[in-house]
């Protein structure tokens, strides 16, 4: 076999190596695609109807939650809601997002007329698993109640009067007091000031 055959056949063995990968990428492409649109407004509609709960389980003595506005935290747009008994605001609740060790963390917290937490749920995080991810557990969000925006410090130490920081997840506790919470507190004050 002269030399100028080997090269040709290396040529036609290279091309039908591209040629198959590109075709099984092509098909990979498309299933991925046909999936994403089947699974994409279920996972839409799922987190519609978490959000709704999630609302009605923050203030469960209200009649009716309204969407009040928006405003904008860390690029992230975020709502904010009126709690309403028989006709009358009792409350308010308040979509934030604060900036954690591993991503976002996405909170709503409820507020009553003088601005004291009633409750406080964790919508989505991405932090570490066994650490950073005990935010989500009772211990931790029940500091919040009844605390208003001068409370609202991470500390290490044990506190009542302010929260207490999760041990070895500091990050991952003042994104949630400090940068999610606080900062939602303090700009419906603002807002309803204004």
């Amino acid at each position: 076999m002269q030399k100028s055959e080997m090269i040709l056949q290396n040529m036609r063995d290279i091309l039908k190596i591209t040629l198959n990968l590109l075709i099984i990428y092509i098909i990979g492409g498309l299933i991925i695609a046909f999936v994403y649109s089947k699974t994409s407004p279920l996972i839409y509609k799922n987190k519609v109807e978490s959000k709704k709960m999630a609302l009605r389980k923050l203030l469960p003595e209200a009649d009716s939650i309204e969407k009040t506005g928006s405003w904008k935290i860390h690029d992230k747009e975020a709502d904010y809601y009126s709690a309403k008994k028989d006709g009358e605001i009792i409350g308010y609740i308040i979509e934030s997002y604060g900036k954690g060790y591993s991503g976002y963390i996405e909170v709503l917290v409820s507020v009553d007329k003088e601005m004291k937490i009633k409750n406080i749920s964790i919508l989505s995080h991405t932090e570490t698993p066994g650490l950073g991810d005990e935010i989500t557990k009772d211990y931790f969000l029940k500091q919040f109640i009844s605390k208003d925006t001068n409370h609202l410090i991470t500390v290490k130490n044990t506190t009542d009067e302010y929260i207490q920081a999760i041990s070895g997840a500091t990050i991952s506790s003042r994104a949630v007091t400090e940068d999610a919470v606080k900062s939602a507190i303090e700009f419906l004050k603002n807002k309803l000031k204004g």
